[in-house]
Formats: C-alpha cells, sequence, structure tokens
C-alpha cells in the first residue's frame, strides 16, 4: 500500500512539474528581453505613441501662442533680412542687377513683405493649429520611424513568439503572459502540496530504516523500490533553474516614463537525463567523454547497484559472486551519489552568488535609468528527490549487510 501511494504520488509529481515546466518555458520564451526592452518594433511603437502625445499637447491658445506667435515672427523677420541682404548684394555688378535693386527699393517689396508678417504668423499657427496637420504630421514621422528601423535593426523572428500566443489562444502577448502566470501559479501550489507530502514519506522511510533492528527481505525490496523511485524521479525532474532577469527598468523619455518588467536575461532548467543527452548528441568528443562518465556514475552504478541488492537478498547462494559483490559493495563508492548532491547544491550557490553580482552591476550603470534586478534561480524538485535517493540508499546498504548475514546464519 506504501509503495502504491509513493508511486502514484511520484507520477502526479512528474506530471505536474512537466505541466509547470511547459508553461514556465512558454511564459520565458515570451518575456524574453528580445521582445522587450531591446526589441527595435517596441521601441519604434514607444517612440511613435510618445511623438503622437507630444503633438496632440501642442496648444496653440493662451500664453503658448503668445509664445509661439513671438518666436515665428523673430524667425520670419530674420530669414526676409537675410534674403533681402542676399538680394541686394547678389544683383550688384551689372546693369540688370541695378535696374532689379532700384525697382526693389521704389516698390518696397521687402518691407511690404515685413509688414505681413503678422499675417504670415496667424497663417502658421492656423496650420499647426489643425487636427488633421496634426495627423498627418503624425503619420509622416510614423512612416519615417519605421522607414529608419527597417533600414538600420535587421528583423525579428517572432516565430516562437507567434505560435505560443497561438498555441493558447490569447490575442497579444500581454494577455498571454498575464493569464500563464495565473497558470504557472495555481500549477505551483498543486506541485508544492505534493511534494510536501513526498518529503513526509521520504522522513518516515528514513525513520523507519533507522528505527528498525532487523528488516525482512520484503521490507529490504519495498526500501529498494522505494529508492529507485526517489532515483528515477531525481533524474528525470530538473534539479537546477537558473533564471536572470530584470524585474523592472523605468527610462525617462521626452518627459515621458518607459516602464519595462520581467524582462528575462537568462534562463534554464535541465535534469540529469536531459544534461546527457545533450553532452551525447551535441558536444564535440570532451562533451562526449563527460556525458557518458555522468551517465555510469550517476544512473548506470546506482540502477545496478540496486537490482544487485535485490538478487541478493532473494539469492544468497550468490554471495560469493565478485560481479554482484562489486556492484552492492563497491558502486556506492563509485556513484557518489551523495558528493554529487553537494556539488549540484554548491554550483547553485556559486550561479546564485555570480548572477546576484552581476545584476547588482546592472543597476548601477546610471543614474538616469531606474533598473530593478531579480535572480529567481531555486533548486528544483530533481535535487530534492535524488538527495532523498542518497541519503535512503545509504541507509538501506547498511541494513542490507545484516540482512544477508543473518539469513547466511540462518541458512548454516
Amino acid at each position: 500500500m506504501f509503495l502504491i501511494s509513493l508511486s502514484s504520488l511520484s507520477v502526479l509529481i512528474y506530471q505536474k512539474d512537466n505541466q509547470k515546466r511547459e508553461i514556465k518555458e512558454d511564459l520565458i520564451e515570451l518575456s524574453n528581453i528580445q521582445y522587450g526592452l531591446f526589441n527595435v518594433d517596441e521601441w519604434r511603437n514607444i517612440l511613435a505613441d510618445i511623438i503622437a502625445k507630444k503633438i496632440d499637447e501642442l496648444e496653440v491658445e493662451g500664453k503658448n501662442k503668445e509664445q509661439l506667435r513671438d518666436r515665428i515672427s523673430s524667425f520670419l523677420h530674420k530669414v526676409i533680412g537675410d534674403f533681402e541682404k542676399r538680394y541686394f548684394e547678389g544683383n550688384k555688378g551689372s546693369i540688370k542687377g541695378f535696374i532689379k535693386n532700384i525697382g526693389a527699393s521704389s516698390f518696397d517689396i521687402f518691407g511690404e513683405m515685413k509688414q505681413s508678417i503678422p499675417v504670415f504668423t496667424d497663417q502658421i499657427i492656423g496650420f499647426l493649429d489643425d487636427p488633421r496637420n496634426k495627423e498627418n504630421l503624425k503619420s509622416y514621422l510614423k512612416d519615417k520611424l519605421d522607414e529608419y528601423a527597417y533600414n538600420t535593426f535587421s528583423k525579428l523572428d517572432y516565430s516562437s513568439h507567434d505560435a505560443i500566443i497561438s498555441k493558447y489562444n490569447f490575442e497579444n502577448r500581454s494577455s498571454t503572459i498575464s493569464a500563464l502566470n495565473i497558470r504557472l501559479s495555481t500549477l505551483q501550489q498543486a506541485s508544492n502540496n505534493y511534494k510536501y507530502i513526498l518529503v513526509l514519506l521520504a522522513a518516515l522511510t528514513a525513520a523507519f530504516i533507522l528505527f528498525t533492528k532487523a528488516i525482512s527481505k520484503n521490507e529490504f525490496l519495498l526500501l529498494t523500490l522505494t529508492c529507485l523511485l526517489f532515483l528515477i524521479l531525481g533524474l528525470t525532474l530538473p534539479m537546477i533553474e537558473i533564471d536572470a532577469r530584470v524585474s523592472e527598468i523605468k527610462i525617462s523619455l521626452l518627459g515621458e516614463q518607459i516602464q519595462f518588467q520581467d524582462q528575462v536575461l537568462y534562463y534554464k532548467s535541465k535534469s540529469i537525463v536531459e544534461v546527457i543527452r545533450l553532452m551525447v548528441l551535441q558536444g564535440g568528443f570532451d562533451l562526449l567523454l563527460v556525458g557518458l562518465l555522468v551517465f555510469v556514475f550517476s544512473i548506470l552504478f546506482p540502477l545496478s547497484k540496486l537490482f544487485s541488492s535485490i538478487y541478493l537478498i532473494f539469492s544468497p547462494s550468490i554471495k560469493s559472486n565478485k560481479l554482484v559483490l562489486f556492484l552492492v559493495n563497491k558502486t556506492g563508492k563509485w556513484s557518489m551519489a551523495d558528493v554529487m548532491v553537494v556539488a549540484i547544491f554548491m554550483s547553485y550557490i556559486g550561479f546564485s552568488g555570480i548572477l546576484t553580482e552581476q545584476l547588482n552591476q546592472i543597476e548601477g550603470l546610471s543614474s538616469n535609468i531606474n533598473v530593478l534586478t531579480t535572480n529567481k534561480s531555486s533548486l528544483q524538485t530533481g535535487f530534492f528527490a535524488f538527495t532523498a535517493f542518497a541519503m535512503l540508499s545509504l541507509l538501506t546498504n547498511n541494513k542490507l549487510k545484516g540482512l544477508v548475514n543473518r539469513k547466511t546464519e540462518n541458512k548454516e
């Protein structure tokens, strides 16, 4: 009954963790910084909105109107004055030019133009204040932004981005992210409840081993299969989740506040089996060798030890078999499961420390930009399951010696 309950619980944990992992990976992809802070399309839309807002806020009335009138009038006076000076200087040295200068002076052409400056000023102000012209200006600037972005930056591949949005039947990225966060939170709560029960069962199993003086072969079989379940979970579920992101960044541009949230810089989460597969299939000779070593020490030796222990208990006649004795007594040292657990834990601490330090440096890059970073790296279910296997395996192996010796004495 205990083994059935533990098996059912293991299946539930595996299913929930994989569902959670799938949603988390989709969420990470949509939250990647390439679609936000480092996305030219995003910045183009932001700048277009800011420019449109500034054009809408252009009010040609009251004090602003008088200031604008003075600036336009001064500008027109300067332009007409400069044109008058160039006109008279350019016509010097020829009879035709002399006649033009006399005519311009006689009819006071430039004087008339200067007197008409208030009329020109009102026409310009009226043009700027016309809603139709504002819309035309917005369209023109937006087209220019699109043109500059297209000619300057390479086009971003949105295939994965669009596939995820289509997968969950949402309209845009923001609504998809919000919905996935809710789903992930629900799955996380359910997964945590199952994990608490798993930890409790592991603790009860350890207590049974420690406080039971002598165990039967059926009890040993039960303990070995329990260790096997923890080993399978430890090998197939992720052990460490490395997650570095900018939780919030605020930038002031043209008097407007621009804000980005949850911009993922780096994310990686792999199980031992996935790491081995990756090194064997995609790496060079050095990675292939490391992958094979990890396979031997973390999978082959622990499994062979567990099955050899069962074989030894139910067939004590093979006690003198050197291969079985090696697998039972020696592979435990070679597999170094406890050392591996410590190494993984120290790796987590190291990664966490490095990421935190680097993210803190990002926060101090500029006083004009408000950056808040976060390190969401965490140990995952695979680590705790593998740790439970290592501890229970060591405890069970100690009981194995007493059980084998007792059966041999009874036989004699």
